[in-house]
């Protein structure tokens, strides 16, 4: 009886545990779809939020497929550079695209 239950439950953890193991991410994998999107979105978001410096506030992130498009305003060039930098720090993020306007 206990050879039996030994065996019931390892055939579940290889039913079930494989398809969930081939489900993780591999090192180096490409990350794409709406969920991950949007939590690149949020981590970008976060960024600006943790470096609390003013103007970030009105940037609109946007983000397809790893690439981060930054648009909306900033009162300086520098201010956009910051930007860029910032989201490009994010894991996950393979390309920042900036529509940002500069108005004083």
């Amino acid at each position: 009886m206990t050879r039996l239950r030994v065996a019931v439950g390892l055939l579940l953890v290889v039913t079930l545990g494989g398809p969930v193991l081939s489900g993780c991410a591999k090192a180096g994998s490409v990350r794409t779809g709406a969920a991950d999107d949007a939590t690149l979105t949020t981590n970008v978001k976060t960024v600006f939020i943790n470096e609390m410096v003013g103007g970030f506030e009105t940037i609109d992130v946007d983000t397809s497929n790893g690439v981060v498009t930054l648009s909306g305003r900033v009162d300086t060039k520098e201010q956009e550079a910051r930007a860029i930098e910032l989201a490009g720090t994010v894991r996950g993020v393979t390309v920042v695209k900036s529509t940002l306007q500069i108005q004083p």
